[in-house]
């Protein structure tokens, strides 16, 4: 049996390119908040939303997701990029030498978080 689609919103900290990616190269169905019709100016809300609708994991590195994920269990579930300022290219290097991990997690996981270092799982 096939590996379900991961479906993901990466946040406006984030780059562009790095949705591509995960679209082209790993397969999943890939957006960025500039896709949307408010573009990087959506609100977190409005994320969340679009997150729990359409069963999707927001990439971010803003920190208020992780409050309102603790709080409110929203979004859907939750990528967190804790590497500090990282170039594109070095992030796309980071997400695919944890790619098999993250998306094996994001099977049994809603809370990960993604440093420079390590893969964490926040039960």
């Amino acid at each position: 049996m096939a590996a379900p689609l991961v479906k993901v919103l990466v946040d406006a900290q984030l780059p562009k390119h790095l949705a591509r990616w995960l679209a082209h190269e790993a397969g999943y169905d890939a957006l960025h908040t500039l896709d949307l019709p408010e573009a990087n100016h959506t609100p977190d809300g409005n994320i969340n939303e679009l997150s729990v609708r359409e069963s999707r994991v927001v990439i971010t590195k803003d920190a208020d997701f992780v409050n309102t994920f603790i709080l409110h269990g929203r979004p859907y579930k939750l990528r967190l990029v804790s590497t500090g300022n990282i170039t594109t290219t070095e992030l796309v290097a980071l997400f695919r030498q944890h790619l098999p991990e993250l998306t094996k997690a994001l099977q049994w996981h809603s809370y990960l978080e993604l440093s420079r270092e390590q893969l964490v799982i926040h039960r």
